[in-house]
């Protein structure tokens, strides 16, 4: 299993860098992040959530699918029926908060072979995406609080501003 950092790591800001090489050493890490992810009880996780600096997301399907699905280089093309919905993350533990996600979105990614493919995804499926898709950009769903929620947590000394 590998290490999930902590906020405020400042790897936990580093946009990631497109993956390039699609070979055997990304296929054990894809591997490695879907198994840790898994024994972590999370719905995803992103490469930059464990130091690593590729565009790699995995996520655990809500219905109908076993296994996690990896996206590589993954883009979201489309987004629609934006509602306000409840998130937290691995990397920052004890905080609940409302975020604003689209509940519909379409994506572009490759799989650990390179090959392109294209999904569209509903409901927490489609939000958990796109929380680990900021991730791979170094934004924290903290970060999309309400100035007021961002404002109590640094009261009680939970988060500090992005910067």
């Amino acid at each position: 299993m590998l290490e999930i950092l902590l906020y405020p790591d400042e790897r936990l800001r580093r946009p990631a860098d497109r993956v390039e090489a699609f070979d055997e050493e990304l296929a054990t890490f894809v591997a490695e992040l879907s198994e840790t992810v898994e024994a972590a009880d999370g719905l995803g996780l992103s490469a930059n959530q464990v130091g690593d600096e590729r565009a790699v997301l995995v996520i655990v399907p809500t219905v109908d699918e076993d296994a996690p699905r990896i996206y590589v280089n993954p883009e979201i093309t489309e987004r629609a029926a934006v509602g306000l919905v409840q998130e937290s993350c691995l990397s920052v533990p004890g905080i609940v908060g409302n975020v604003v996600r689209a509940t519909e979105i379409t994506v572009q990614a490759q799989d650990v072979n390179g090959a392109s493919f294209e999904y569209a995804l509903s409901g927490m499926d489609a939000v958990c995406l796109q929380h680990e898709a900021d991730h791979l950009e170094g934004v924290l769903f903290i970060d999309r609080l309400s100035f007021l929620r961002r404002f109590l947590l640094r009261l009680r000394g939970k988060t500090a501003t992005k910067g």
